[in-house]
């Protein structure tokens, strides 16, 4: 079964998944932990890694099914046809959820614009284009799977 990308409402991501798994579809909504602030005080809370996306594992016959439930907007399309994500991709966004490390990750004289190629892991041998470089943050867009990526370099540097 294909994986599909669904766009949802703004903050509508994590309770749409919650419904479409009640309805017995596999959903995958890659979350991650931010510490926002408050005037009072510090709180962690959890955000999805793409806001305003799902992913959705289901065949072609049951799609109708989506639209059924609150705060979907319907599938994000790629050339008039619902987008796809590979199940490799969709391996690797679950694989830097889990705290894959890095191996060999060296910041040199980047600045934007430059194609670099990720040598390890399971985006091994895909092209990324540097979209920011910042003192502690780098930019990708990976444009086989048409997502931008930050990567935390400050342990690295």
């Amino acid at each position: 079964m294909p994986w599909y990308v669904i766009r949802t409402k703004p903050q509508h991501e994590l309770k749409s998944a919650e419904i479409l798994e009640d309805l017995g579809v596999e959903v995958f909504c890659p979350v991650i932990t931010e510490v926002r602030q408050w005037t009072d005080r510090k709180k962690k809370v959890t955000v999805p890694l793409f806001r305003g996306y799902l992913f959705v594992n289901m065949e072609v016959a049951t799609r109708h099914q989506v639209y059924e439930v609150p705060g979907v907007l319907g599938f994000l399309n790629w050339l008039k046809k619902p987008a796809l994500a590979k199940p490799e991709e969709i391996e690797a966004i679950r694989s830097w959820l889990n705290n894959d490390q890095l191996d060999d990750f060296k910041v040199g004289s980047l600045k934007p614009g430059d194609v670099v190629e990720i040598k390890s892991g399971r985006m091994a041998n895909k092209k990324a284009i540097i979209k920011e470089v910042g003192a502690k943050k780098l930019k990708l867009i990976l444009p086989d799977i048409g997502w931008t990526l930050t990567a935390n370099v400050q342990d690295v540097l």
